[in-house]
């Protein structure tokens, strides 16, 4: 079967207030087209929510390929315009975590992720949803979400993922674990957890989670870190960040197509590193939703 090129004409749309994106934005514009790609148009976008209606507003112009750089919330955010579009995302990794390049295989520096669009190929690939909302690789709940809306933007624009390990620390101390329920449409399941990765991809905070999760899968994961205890919570993050054997020892994987979690007391939503949502839920897979740019 011949493989169709990617396309050579792009609008760009940078989240310049992302923690790389200011620096970065007149260098990707020359990286591309040095490359020999076509800037229709190319935009720094100092508000984050703008970022959507910019690319809503180049696909409907009609590009046909997007690039959207930024952190994963900027992707997440952003890619809901792309579904069922004859339009192909591209993403420069200019975020904290960039759990969606990982997963993807998307470099993380701006002149090797230029060349995967540059000289890549098209991979379509599924999109999670929350509800109605879209996303690209992981929603969580649990002590990831209160991180997520409390971590001073500074604090992790200068120390990236260790910025994250030190204000996760100071938010574990007032949390609880909470009563979980997932409910498949054949079986419910009932255990107490501290934590739960909704995965489309392997990685979440740039730690890889899963050896099961992938974003061709047609499949969503639910991986929960069960039982009541902090420790046990702490060391799930440790032994999965060094990627220890029995790193999985504290965790339970679901998979399947379409789940409703719900959760005693509800428990915000974090999408892509952004809360959007709160318990109950209805989590599902959207198979093969859009088409992306990778090496």
């Amino acid at each position: 079967m011949e493989m169709k090129s990617l396309p050579r004409e792009a609008v760009l749309i940078v989240n310049v207030h992302s923690r790389r994106g200011e620096a970065l934005f007149e260098e990707a514009k020359a990286l591309l087209e040095q490359a020999g790609l076509r800037l229709i148009a190319a935009h720094a976008v100092k508000d984050p929510g703008r970022l959507q209606a910019m690319v809503r507003q180049a696909v409907a112009q009609g590009a046909p390929m997007v690039i959207v750089g930024g952190g994963d919330g900027s992707l997440s955010g952003t890619v809901d315009e792309l579904v069922g579009k004859d339009c192909v995302f591209g993403l420069l990794p200019l975020g904290t975590a960039n759990s969606f390049a990982r997963t993807l295989g998307t470099p993380l520096d701006l002149p090797g992720a230029v060349a995967a669009i540059a000289g890549g190929r098209r991979r379509r690939i599924d999109l999670g949803m929350i509800d109605r909302d879209y996303f690209v690789n992981a929603a969580s709940l649990g002590l990831s979400p209160m991180i997520g809306e409390t971590v001073p933007h500074q604090l992790k624009r200068y120390l990236g993922r260790l910025g994250y390990l030190l204000w996760a620390v100071k938010c574990s101390i007032g949390f609880r674990a909470f009563r979980l329920m997932l409910d498949d449409g054949v079986r419910e399941r009932r255990m107490w957890a501290t934590e739960v990765r909704i995965l489309n991809g392997p990685y979440h905070g740039g730690v890889e989670l899963s050896d099961q999760a992938d974003v061709d899968t047609g499949e969503i994961v639910i991986q929960a870190v069960v039982g009541r205890s902090h420790a046990r919570l702490a060391w799930d993050w440790y032994a999965k960040f060094f990627r220890l054997r029995d790193r999985h020892a504290h965790t339970q994987e679901f998979r399947g197509k379409s789940f409703r979690v719900e959760t005693v007391p509800r428990q915000r939503i974090s999408i892509d590193g952004e809360v959007l949502a709160k318990t109950p839920a209805t989590v599902k897979i959207a198979a093969g939703a859009v088409e992306v740019a990778v090496p």
